[in-house]
């Protein structure tokens, strides 16, 4: 998947296209930072590697409509991993905690993507946004996850609202957007708020 991504045109070149990796750079050396200042030490540096693979996500999603299972698979890893730096309890326990906050927001994205195709004959969310609701489960405590759809459904449908005022046409109900391109940074954020 990565590689068709990487040969893929981007439509980016020139100044333009210079623009747009600087300050997805520069936006990537903020993130870490502000990683290693929420959290010191080993726990910061698991903050800094989500905050790169959700950026990763969002850029590939907000491009191309799809979110690797790679990248997925990597934070989901990556997650599990974080459990051992965090000291506020058993790690066994918290790794628990955390696949089963995995496995259900999985399952609750997954239904929703059922029950909205169900209803509507065609598709609302790709697995892709599914599996990301399970990397949201496993990075996020109980009372972030909710924070986190919130932040991403309203910046979503802010970008959606306003591109239609801007346009001066009628709200479209099946316009195409990269959930994912929300979504991921908001599991950063509320992580970043969490260690705050």
């Amino acid at each position: 998947m990565l590689a068709r991504l990487h040969s893929a045109k981007s439509g980016a070149s020139g100044a333009g296209g210079f623009f747009k990796l600087a300050s997805i750079g520069a936006l990537g050396l903020f993130c870490v930072a502000a990683s290693f200042y929420a959290a010191p030490g080993l726990a910061g540096l698991a903050g800094a590697a989500l905050a790169l693979n959700m950026l990763a996500i969002a850029v590939i999603d907000w491009r191309f409509f799809i979110i690797p299972d790679e990248l997925n698979a990597l934070a989901i890893g990556l997650g599990l991993l974080a459990v051992g730096f965090d000291d506020r309890g058993e790690k066994l326990t918290l790794a628990l905690d955390a696949s089963t906050r995995g496995a259900t927001m999985a399952a609750l994205f997954f239904a929703f993507r059922f029950a909205y195709r169900h209803l509507r004959g065609c598709e609302g969310m790709g697995l892709g946004d599914v599996k990301l609701a399970g990397v949201a489960g496993i990075w996020l405590d109980w009372p972030s996850l909710p924070i986190a759809v919130e932040i991403a459904g309203l910046g979503a449908l802010g970008l959606i609202l306003s591109r239609h005022v801007q346009a001066g046409r009628a709200l479209d109900p099946l316009t195409k957007l990269p959930f994912g391109a929300f979504f991921a940074p908001a599991v950063w954020i509320c992580w970043l708020l969490a260690r705050l």
